[in-house]
């Protein structure tokens, strides 16, 4: 019989407290991330928000967050990310107050929003780090999978935020959404402390070695794909089924919500499964079913009947691809982890403003989101190539699986 995929032997590795606060202080941080996505519908018919600026609403968060990690993933090696996550936390939650306060009123005044949630996305280059510290090699994989599941937040945006934006409005839900920041701050004060294996400060020589290493750019690809469309697709798809399918926009949080809940759970998924069959293995064929699905929701099925379940089945391929990759970072990158984190995880922010914002110019230039759910799953298939030509090399960052 197969062990569970949380075994004994990972329950008495590592240090359980830290790695829950690890876990709801990224996903409060996601659930704030996103936010504009849920608000969509009601902030572009509040704000006369063509397609185009919609795409440029949500996806600039998602950029933000991409730019913001490589610095706190290198201020989590140098001042370890327990500090480094309270300070982010408290400038994202009165950035929330600022600007409920002085209400928004304009689209340059939501893009100056979005980089404040940028900050929230850059938790990523904090709870990882602080996760992966705790938990040798063996477990990296079910460990960051569990820690990084927090981007489950983004179905608690889908779900909670159309709903109050019907009954408070749209503006009052920023300013709501400080509090269970707040609440998170005080658990992981409380609970997170950092681990014995704290990369330490780097130099930037280390940066340097680390961008020019061809694995970690391989990597940055791959998360550009898995993450990049998770993210896109979360901070997209409430204005998607609202438009397409002409879902209300309580029906199409809930329906978006459903996409993201299936790639939030089956994160920790791929990372315990990569632990046990390799991540090249496990990869190779998550790629390959992204690249179907995405294709398939490209030629455009003509019912939410029939777009749902293909969404479901894409999301799963990407959620367990998310934590696949990031089960073999570690044992390439264990000495830089938090700048390898930040730069591999800002790879995936970028890919996920290049989705978002694809496919609102893919709508505004061409009436609908095919072209940009194609030139999506050519990427992936882009991605599943590029693991053949990782195995002829034989690199280490693969996880020392030549053979898996």
């Amino acid at each position: 019989m197969e062990p569970p995929i949380v075994s004994r032997g990972f329950l008495k590795a590592g240090h359980l407290p830290t790695l829950f606060a690890a876990f709801l202080y990224f996903d409060s941080s996601f659930m704030t991330w996103v936010l504009l996505g849920p608000l969509g519908v009601a902030i572009a018919r509040d704000l006369d928000l063509d397609p185009a600026q919609q795409g440029l609403m949500v996806a600039v968060p998602v950029l933000a967050g991409a730019a913001l990690r490589v610095p706190l993933g290198a201020l989590a090696d140098r001042l370890g990310p327990r500090a480094v996550g309270i300070a982010a936390q408290l400038i994202v939650i009165a950035g929330l107050l600022v600007a409920w306060a002085a209400p928004v009123a304009s689209l340059d005044g939501l893009l100056l929003l979005g980089i404040v949630l940028g900050l929230a996305g850059a938790s990523f280059a904090v709870a990882l780090p602080l996760a992966s510290a705790w938990y040798p090699p063996e477990h990296q994989g079910t460990a960051l999978g569990i820690a990084g599941a927090g981007n489950s937040g983004t179905v608690l945006a889908a779900l909670v935020a159309p709903g109050l934006a019907a009954a408070f409005g749209w503006r009052a839900v920023i300013g709501l959404a400080a509090l269970p920041l707040a609440a998170t701050l005080l658990v992981y004060f409380l609970l997170a402390r950092n681990g014995p294996r704290r990369a330490g400060p780097r130099q930037p020589g280390a940066w340097r070695a680390l961008l020019a290493s061809r694995d970690a750019w391989r990597f940055m690809f791959f998360y550009a794909v898995t993450f990049g469309g998770f993210v896109g697709l979360a901070s997209s798809l409430t204005i998607y089924f609202n438009d397409r399918y002409g879902l209300g926009p309580v029906a199409a949080g809930q329906a978006t919500a459903a996409v993201v809940f299936t790639g939030s759970l089956m994160r920790p998924v791929g990372g315990a499964i990569a632990d046990r069959i390799g991540g090249r293995r496990t990869l190779t064929l998550l790629y390959a079913v992204a690249a179907a699905a995405f294709a398939a929701i490209g030629t455009g099925p003509g019912s939410m009947a029939l777009a749902l379940p293909v969404f479901l089945i894409g999301m799963l391929a990407l959620g367990m691809g998310n934590g696949a990759v990031f089960q073999l970072v570690p044992q390439r990158f264990g000495h830089t982890i938090g700048a390898a984190t930040g730069a591999i995880g800002a790879a995936g922010g970028f890919g996920g403003f290049c989705f978002a914002a694809g496919l609102g110019y893919a709508r505004q230039i061409t009436g609908g989101y095919g072209a940009g759910f194609l030139a999506f799953a050519l990427l992936a298939t882009v991605a599943l190539l590029s693991l053949g030509g990782a195995r002829r090399h034989r690199r280490v960052a693969l996880g020392g699986e030549a053979g898996r």
